[in-house]
């Protein structure tokens, strides 16, 4: 866990002084859609689609 919160953090500071912001928006979409693919493949499928 202690390696995810370190690879954010490093992401994030090489956004910031690259001045890539722009590419926080793109990342954001591309990990919630794959996190849907993967819960759409797993039981949490039906609590998925109630939802919406």
């Amino acid at each position: 866990m202690a390696s995810r919160v370190g690879i954010i953090r490093e992401f994030l500071g090489f956004l910031k002084v690259r001045k890539k912001l722009w590419l926080t928006p793109v990342v954001v979409v591309l990990v919630v859609l794959g996190a849907l693919i993967l819960f759409t493949s797993s039981s949490v499928a039906p609590f998925i689609y109630t939802l919406f």
